[in-house]
């Protein structure tokens, strides 16, 4: 074999290999096998300049056709998913661009009001993280955390990086800038505690890829019936599966999307099936902060 094709491949070293067919047994809150909890994305993005999903393509800047798409999902999507919310009583983790602070205060205060857990998301969509100098991007979660703090009253415990993107040492800015767990990273089905650079408690909390309404409905073209369908199936399966092994289950949900009429009609079936099986004590109906405190218990138990 050529000298090009041996060797170990280079890896990010944040953890090693495991099989989930070879971890340790543990249960949820109430015995429950299945953490389910709902990310819901709220963003905003700047009007004339940077990035942003598209209902159609691009076009020269001032993009208005994709801007106020996007925007319908703050000024009445994420109003109407809200009340959907609480018709179920479902708590859900807004997923927070901290530009809304300074576009629309009373659409976080709602979230802050119902108990929902406040997650860091950048400070808008517009821009990658990934590609910021270190400092920079230590400073960009430093003032998103302090924001936050100031604004909501709690400071977040989680991170979403705005379009999952990473530098090499996001983790480490993370866990050095106080966060306790990052949501960017969707290679398991169970919480993964990662390596930083300092040593710090750290982890990754699942966050889908595939139960999400940008890569399924935006990218893939699912309509909403299908997506709805996917969620219901994906938690009759997951359901089995937890029986010997506890699993996390979320959705990930952008108000713009799904807060569209009639896909708001399919998504309250989904809910309404995750709500029963709350309501049967099958599931344990959650935020991805609670998952983190459990498994820092769970650790300090051991």
């Amino acid at each position: 074999m050529s000298a090009l094709y041996k060797g170990l491949l280079p890896d990010h070293g944040r953890f090693p290999y495991s099989p989930i067919t070879r971890r340790p047994a543990y249960r949820w809150p109430n015995g429950a096998g299945l953490a389910v909890y709902i990310g819901f994305n709220i963003e905003h993005f700047a009007f004339g300049e940077g990035m942003g999903a598209g209902i159609g393509p691009a076009s020269p800047q001032p993009d208005v056709l994709n801007y106020s798409w996007r925007e319908y999902g703050n000024r009445v999507g994420a109003w109407r998913c809200l009340d959907l919310f609480d018709s179920l009583c479902l708590p859900s983790s807004a997923l927070i661009n901290t530009a809304l602070y300074d576009h629309c205060p009373e659409l976080v205060a709602a979230c802050v009001a119902r108990g929902d857990e406040i997650v860091g998301h950048g400070h808008t969509n517009a821009e990658r993280q990934g590609i910021l100098a270190e400092e920079d991007e230590r400073a960009l979660l430093i003032e998103c955390r302090d924001r936050i703090l100031r604004e909501s009253g709690r400071a977040p415990g989680g991170w979403l990086s705005p379009w999952i993107s990473e530098s090499s040492a996001t983790p480490d800015l993370l866990a050095e800038t106080g966060y306790s767990y990052t949501l960017n990273w969707c290679h398991d089905d169970q919480p993964v505690r990662m390596r930083t650079r300092s040593g710090q408690k750290f982890w990754s909390i699942p966050y889908p890829q595939e139960l999400n309404d940008i890569p399924m409905i935006v990218a893939r073209q699912m309509d909403a019936c299908d997506f709805t369908q996917m969620i219901v199936d994906n938690l009759d399966e997951m359901l089995l599966q937890a029986r010997t092994q506890p699993l996390v289950m979320g959705i990930a949900l952008h108000p713009y999307i799904v807060g569209q009429p009639y896909r708001l009609k399919h998504l309250r079936k989904a809910l309404e099936a995750i709500a029963a099986a709350r309501d049967a004590g099958t599931i344990w109906m959650t935020t991805p902060g609670a998952i983190c405190a459990h498994m820092d218990s769970l650790e300090q138990g051991a």
